[in-house]
Formats: C-alpha cells, sequence, structure tokens
C-alpha cells in the first residue's frame, strides 16, 4: 500500500479551523447582518465551512512539502484579503464588493480619502489565521500517516460536498428561493459564506455579459406591454408649465431629508432649503427616495436620465457603458436644448467620459472647464460655492434653451471642511462623520442660497426650472447608534428604510401655485416627471417610472435590493410594516408587492443585460422613412 504524505494534518486541520474561527468572528463583528432566530445563527457559523474544506483540500494532492507549505499559507492570505477588502468596503457602501467594483479602478484613486477613513488598527486580526498556519508550519512536526489515496481523498470532499448542501439545504429553508431573487447580497452572504458569495457573483456576472449576446429583440414586446400597462398620463394642470425653459438640475451630494427643517444643538441645519419648502413657486416632495445601488451618485444619474434602475451588481456606467439608450438628454436633444453635465471632477471618475457619450449628452464641463485657486478645493475636491459660481458663469455663454445637469461634491464622505467654511458646530455623538455630517450640509445649503442669487444676477432664473434632488444617503446603517441619539429613538430596520427618505425640489420662478407634495415617490420617476412639465410626452419612451404629478402614479418605490415603500406598507429584512406605525404586520399584506417589485426590478434588468433599446433604436430607424414618406 502506497503512502501519502499529507502536508502536515495537523497543520491541515488548524487551517481550516483557523480561517473558519477568524471569518465567523470578522461575521459578527465587521458586517452589521441582523440573525433573528438559532438556526439563521448556525447558517451563519458553518457556512464558512464547505468552501474552506475544498480549497484547503487541494494540498492533499501535493506531494512537495514546501509546496504545500507555501500554498496553505497562499490560501489563508487569500481568505483574509477579501474579508478584509469586504469590512473596509462596508463600512463605507454598507454593502458587499462584487465583481464588477473590482474592475473601476479607475475611481480607486479618487476613493483613497473615504476609504483610509474607513480603515481601523483591528482589521489586523483579519490576518491572524496566516500568523497561527505559519507558527503551526513552523513547530509543529512533519507526519506521514498510512492512508489509501482514493478513499481518504474521496471522503474527504464528499464529506465538503455534504456540508454545502446541508448549508444550502438550511438557507433554502430560511429564505426561500435565495439562490434565484439575489438582490440582496447581504442575505447571501449571511446564508452561503462571503467565500460562496464571491464564487456566485462571478457565475452571475458571466450570465449577465451571455445575455446581450443571446439577446434578439423578443424580449420587447414583453417589457413594452408592462411598460404601456403602467403608463401614467399627464396632469392637465402641469403639462407645459415650464415648456420652452431652461432645465437645470442640481444633484445634492450625499443629501438625506432628516435634516430638512431640522435643527442640530439648537443650530439650523438648511435655512436655504428650508424657506424653498414654504415658496409658492417650489414643489417640495416629503416622501421621495433615492434608489441607488453601489454605483451611487452615477446610479442616480443613471436613475434619473433613464428611468431604469441601476445593476444590482455594480455601477452601470461602468458595466454597460456601450449600451444605447433613450436618455432624458437625447430627448431634450430631439427637442432643440443644449444638454450638459457640470462636475469638477476628473472627466474618467465613474466611467463618465465613456457614459455620458451612451447617453447623448453634448458637452461635459469637467475639472478642465473650471478654474481652482488656491483655498478652493477640499476634500474630494472643488468646493461646491466657487464650483457652482463658476458654472453659471459657463451657463450664460450657453445656446438656449439648455438643460444642466450639476453635480456637486463637498457634501461627501468624509465630510470634511476647512475652518473658514464651517458655519455650525459639530455634533457630539459616537460617529465623528455624523458629528461633521451635519456642517457640509449646511456649507452644501450656502452653496444653493449663492446659486440662486447668481442665477438671478446672470438673468437666467426666470426662463428655467431647477430641478434638486438628494443623490444618495450620506449617514449608512454603521451609524444607527449615533442616528439613534440624534433623533432621540432606537433606530429600526423599519427606520433605516425610511432613512432612505431624500429632498426633491422642483422650483419653477413665477408659477405661485406650487405646494407640498407627499405622494411617496422615486428618482426612477424623475425623468417623465420633468418631460412632462416640459410639454413633452413620454408615452412611447421605454421607462419604468411614471409622472409623480399624474393621477396614476403608483405610490410604489422599489429599491434596488428588492426592498420598497408604499403608501400603506414597508418591506425590509423580509418582514413587512405598517408604514404609519412602523409595527411589523402579517407577511400577506405585503406578498403581491413583493413580486411587483422582483417582477419590476427583473424587466428593467432585461433591458440593461440585453441592451434591448438598440433593437428599439433600429425599429424607429425602419419606421422613419415610411413616415417621411407620409409627409410628403
Amino acid at each position: 500500500m502506497k503512502k501519502l504524505a499529507l502536508p502536515k494534518h495537523s497543520v491541515l486541520i488548524i487551517a481550516i479551523i483557523a480561517t473558519w474561527i477568524t471569518t465567523y468572528i470578522g461575521y459578527v463583528t465587521s458586517f452589521k447582518m441582523k440573525i433573528d432566530n438559532v438556526m439563521q445563527e448556525l447558517i451563519l457559523f458553518i457556512n464558512p465551512l464547505s468552501f474552506l474544506l475544498f480549497v484547503y483540500g487541494v494540498a492533499l494532492f501535493m506531494k512537495s512539502t514546501k509546496r504545500r507549505n507555501i500554498y496553505l499559507l497562499s490560501v489563508s492570505l487569500g481568505t483574509s484579503l477579501i474579508m478584509f477588502s469586504n469590512a473596509v468596503f462596508y463600512r463605507f457602501f454598507n454593502d458587499f464588493i462584487t465583481l464588477p467594483v473590482l474592475f473601476q479602478t479607475s475611481n480607486f484613486g479618487d476613493l483613497s480619502s473615504s476609504i483610509t477613513a474607513n480603515l481601523h488598527l483591528t482589521d489586523i486580526f483579519f490576518f491572524s489565521d496566516v500568523l497561527i498556519i505559519y507558527l503551526a508550519i513552523k513547530f509543529i512536526p512533519e507526519k506521514e500517516i498510512s492512508i489509501q489515496k482514493p478513499i481518504a481523498r474521496k471522503l474527504y470532499f464528499v464529506t465538503s460536498a455534504a456540508l454545502l448542501m446541508v448549508n444550502l439545504g438550511l438557507a433554502e429553508t430560511e429564505r426561500p428561493q435565495l439562490l434565484t431573487r439575489s438582490f440582496d447580497r447581504e442575505l447571501l452572504v449571511k446564508n452561503i459564506g462571503a467565500y460562496n458569495y464571491h464564487i456566485y457573483d462571478v457565475f452571475m456576472q458571466s450570465k449577465t455579459h451571455a445575455q446581450r449576446v443571446l439577446a434578439d429583440g423578443s424580449e420587447l414586446v414583453e417589457v413594452g406591454n408592462y411598460i404601456n400597462a403602467n403608463y401614467a398620463a399627464p396632469s392637465a394642470d402641469k403639462f407645459g408649465i415650464a415648456k420652452d425653459r431652461n432645465l437645470i438640475v442640481v444633484s445634492l451630494e450625499s443629501l438625506q431629508s432628516f435634516v430638512i427643517n431640522n435643527e442640530m444643538d439648537g443650530h439650523v441645519i438648511t435655512p436655504f432649503l428650508n424657506e424653498l419648502t414654504k415658496d409658492p413657486d417650489t414643489f417640495y416632495f416629503t416622501d421621495f427616495y433615492h434608489q441607488t445601488g453601489l454605483g451611487k451618485t452615477s446610479d442616480s444619474e443613471f436613475l434619473i436620465e433613464n428611468s431604469l434602475y441601476p445593476r444590482n451588481g455594480g455601477a452601470v456606467f461602468f458595466t454597460h457603458s456601450g449600451n444605447t439608450y433613450q436618455s432624458l438628454a437625447e430627448r431634450l436633444g430631439q427637442n432643440g436644448y443644449f444638454t450638459n453635465v457640470m462636475h469638477a471632477n476628473n472627466r474618467s471618475f465613474w466611467n463618465r467620459d465613456i457614459m455620458y457619450g451612451a447617453l447623448g449628452i453634448d458637452k461635459f464641463y469637467d475639472i478642465e472647464s473650471y478654474v481652482v485657486e488656491e483655498g478652493q478645493a477640499v476634500n474630494w475636491g472643488m468646493k461646491d460655492i466657487p464650483f457652482l459660481e463658476q458654472s453659471v458663469d459657463l451657463m450664460t455663454d450657453m445656446q438656449q434653451p439648455f438643460y444642466s445637469r450639476l453635480i456637486t461634491l463637498t457634501n461627501h464622505h468624509p465630510f470634511t471642511l476647512d475652518e473658514e467654511d464651517k458655519m455650525i458646530p459639530e455634533y457630539t455623538s459616537n460617529s465623528n462623520t455624523l458629528n461633521r455630517y451635519f456642517q457640509t450640509v449646511r456649507y452644501m445649503d450656502e452653496s444653493i442660497k449663492l446659486f440662486f442669487e447668481d442665477l438671478k444676477e446672470k438673468g437666467l432664473y426666470d426662463n428655467s426650472i431647477i430641478v434638486m434632488y438628494g443623490d444618495h444617503y450620506g449617514i449608512s446603517e454603521n451609524h444607527n447608534k449615533a442616528m439613534g441619539m440624534y433623533l432621540d429613538k432606537e433606530i429600526t430596520p423599519y427606520d433605516n428604510a425610511v432613512l432612505q427618505k431624500v429632498p426633491l425640489f422642483i422650483h419653477v420662478p413665477g408659477y405661485g401655485k406650487a405646494t407640498t407634495v407627499d405622494e411617496v415617490s422615486g428618482q426612477i420617476d424623475l425623468r417623465p416627471t420633468i418631460l412632462h412639465l416640459l410639454g413633452i410626452d413620454t408615452k412611447d419612451d421605454m421607462q419604468l417610472g411614471a409622472d409623480i404629478f399624474s393621477e396614476d402614479h403608483e405610490p410604489f418605490v422599489i429599491f434596488r435590493d428588492g426592498r420598497f415603500v408604499t403608501d400603506k406598507y414597508v418591506y425590509t429584512q423580509d418582514v413587512c410594516y405598517d408604514s404609519e406605525t412602523g409595527e411589523p404586520i402579517e407577511a400577506v399584506a405585503c406578498e403581491p408587492y413583493i413580486e411587483n417589485a422582483g417582477v419590476e426590478l427583473g424587466y428593467s434588468d432585461m433591458i440593461i443585460n440585453g441592451d434591448l433599446l438598440r433593437f428599439k433604436q433600429q425599429e424607429d430607424e425602419q419606421l422613419l422613412p415610411n413616415v417621411i414618406g407620409e409627409q410628403e
């Protein structure tokens, strides 16, 4: 019988156990995953094991002791890097890394300040298993055990596979259709483990890329029928109230609604925006939500331009910048508008220089269009006050009507300001992020006030419509303790969903009949709402949003991870809540909406992944000669 020299079988066992325990402790300490019962805790505990048994078990096929030891250390270093990277990423995005994110390398330089702010000294712990395995290799003597190769290996890997099946079976019991309704990455990590999740992510991304190749345009009929059935006709008294005016859209970086009409330790946070909420020329939306995913600001741009949902696994600006779209900019361009985006940042950040071409935007005023003098940059780049001032100067030279979309920067994590720009003191809580947030929001408010004054002074104000919206959250769930202190309440999953409200202002100078709008709505609704105010119908457009002013608008906001909010219910973390009381209710009340949310997200993914609008464009181009012939 031939003997097999195992890679210090005791070292192999130590390696598996060390990485297993390190991973589990990392789960508990670095990721705020909600555990509801003993079964979920058991699943969380065992889910790294099947992967670790398999990946470490490959060492059983290596005869050289040196090669086996190098392999064991390499695996432990790799798993440590995966956990460490996810922990740092989670602190900023409150989410887990996906494959497309890893290819967004052009963003890494700009993200450095936010990444550095999320590094903790305790992150060294993620590499403790590497040290343990190294010490085991160094001090545990080599053993040679007499075993039969085929039987031993087969039993080992059968055990690994069996554990995976048990894990998947328990996960399916706790969360039916887990792998087919994978909108929530946290659910995947909680149930199948961080390592298996990344394997699953690679598979799903490969499947997504194959969808474009296999698409033939027939899917357009099904999607089109759904869109037509849900079309919301424009409001008779709002349609065209801003016809032929300039459109100025301002993305208010990281601004959430909880600061509007509110104070911090007696200091008014947003005095100018507070005034706008009562202005008869301003529609202020109190129940408006961001719907972004990992693409954050770029996702909000995508939503507003296309009235489609962002992708679940990464920024569409990176993954599908070669697609054909029916954007807001393209529609306005067809109606005589000069379309542009103004953002004092590198043109390649979020792949904007490429994506804006796909969206039909005429010009991108990037950092090269601005003069950043000494003291005019902080944190991520040019301060909002000089940025908005120079943007108005650029607008004065534009052909009218124009569509300018401006992206602010200063109110961005980690929310740092120069001393001369601090108009209110810091808050005092256990979160430096929240403490500084109020100061940068106050600075942003001042910049918007000066922006309005500038538009009036340069003669652009009266003939424009100004739309301003919060692009995504600024304070993530990782700061719930501090938020609870500020709001004087314990933050529940229901509160976390409601805190995704961002402000929306639609300011129409001279209108005089604007009111506060309490309709539940989201960023996906902005495109049709804006176009209808400008007198442009959208009945034939491939969009999933609806005009908020329309009587047919449904108060139903779907988040990219499958959560949703209606005027009656809030659904989050598999629990249905009463929207008024915040109390959990019977799940059956939310079931129809859960199904509808899945359908709508699925259709959006179908359009993006299959690049279906290229077929729509081809159909339109074929019809155009016939229409011209009939007119002649």
